[in-house]
């Protein structure tokens, strides 16, 4: 087991217990163009070649390439990164160019679940492919690794009706509403602040005012995971909306930039912003008092997990020993690995183990990606 593995444990619990492993030094890798995390080797020995593929460029992802990197030394494969700039069409690029040069395995972030499913299916056939992050289960992927998305957006609408105790108006901000994770992080925000029965399977439209006697939900604006279109859409909703209460980025990117949308018009101290994921700039903006709290997930795990499947599969291990190997809860009946959301703030409850402190979370961040 490495010690960057060790601290990602470290960081979902807050506890002292570390496992002691050798260290290595962590290879540069091009985001854009892939680059190597394997150990050397018998070079006359032909070496197993993996690939992990994400969504778009963002530092969430540099921690999942950190833990991809350490699995392929422990391992002893070859894993190159995938950081596309033009969301799906640059992923079917990545994905078509790997097949044609000959891939062991490839774990991808899935775009959209129904526009993507014939690439899916045709990848499946020529190679070992899993996903994570987000899914696409009636594809012929594998298996997934990542958290309960609709869970964790439940998690984050009770954040919500922390920060507004009294109601309000609150919008949504999400890349697109294609891919699964977005769509389920959604509808699990909505039906929290709403006061619903929790229901996975329940999909409120976007483009509907959505509303009980405390709270509305305006609307969920898609940005593409264009960033200036995403900072302009949360300033337009703050103009649109002049009693705006709150405003929640379910992915990365979103909360640092409504927040600057929120600076620029001059009303930190009326709208809340409630966030996902632990981009720097949301983890200082809940240092600084300016965003609410963070759903966090454990991208470290999605890389380390994922290439080591890959490479047990490559040589022949069965996918279910590996999966019931995780360090995460093996749900063998949907070929999931699930690893808990975790919500980070200020000023945590002692009461809720699942509640972490920020400027502590960070620290441990800092120490998994340097």
């Amino acid at each position: 087991m490495t010690s960057k593995r060790s601290l990602w444990s470290c960081l979902s619990a807050l506890s002292c217990c570390l496992l002691i492993a050798a260290c290595w030094g962590i290879s540069g890798c091009n985001p854009q163009e892939g680059g190597g995390g394997g150990a050397g080797g018998n070079s006359s020995q032909k070496r197993i070649k993996l690939a992990f593929v994400t969504n778009v460029i963002a530092s969430f992802w540099d921690v999942a390439q950190k833990g991809a990197e350490a699995s392929a030394r422990e391992h002893d494969v070859d894993v190159e990164i995938f950081m596309p700039t033009d969301y799906a069409a640059g992923q079917k690029r990545i994905v078509e160019d790997l097949l044609i040069k000959g891939i062991d395995g490839i774990a991808i972030t899935v775009i959209d679940q129904e526009g993507q499913l014939d690439l899916l299916n045709s990848t499946a056939e020529q190679t070992n492919l899993i996903t994570h992050d987000s899914d696409a289960p009636h594809s012929n992927r594998l298996c997934y690794i990542g958290i309960d998305n609709y869970d964790a957006g439940l998690a984050c609408g009770e954040l919500v009706k922390q920060a507004l105790p009294d109601g309000g108006e609150i919008m949504l901000f999400v890349g697109n509403l294609d891919q699964l994770n977005a769509k389920q992080r959604r509808q699990g925000v909505i039906d929290a602040v709403l006061g619903r029965e929790p229901d996975p399977t329940r999909n409120d439209p976007p483009g509907t005012v959505l509303k009980n006697d405390k709270y509305t939900i305006l609307d969920t604006r898609t940005d593409g995971a264009d960033f200036a279109k995403a900072k302009a859409d949360a300033a337009d909703s703050i103009s649109k909306y002049p009693n705006l209460a709150c405003m929640v980025g379910l992915f990365a990117y979103n909360p640092p930039l409504c927040l600057e949308a929120v600076r620029d018009a001059g009303k930190l101290e009326q709208i809340k912003i409630v966030a996902f994921d632990e981009e720097g700039g949301t983890l200082q903006g809940i240092i600084d008092g300016e965003i609410f709290g963070t759903i966090v997930q454990n991208p470290y795990m999605y890389g380390y997990d994922s290439i080591r499947i890959l490479a047990g599969l490559a040589r022949g291990e069965e996918l279910e020993t590996l999966m019931a190997a995780t360090e995460g809860v093996y749900v063998p009946e949907s070929k999931t690995i699930l690893f808990p959301a975790r919500v980070i703030k200020k000023t945590p409850d002692p009461a809720n183990p699942n509640e972490l402190e920020v400027e502590a979370f960070w620290t441990k961040l800092k120490e998994l990606t340097k």
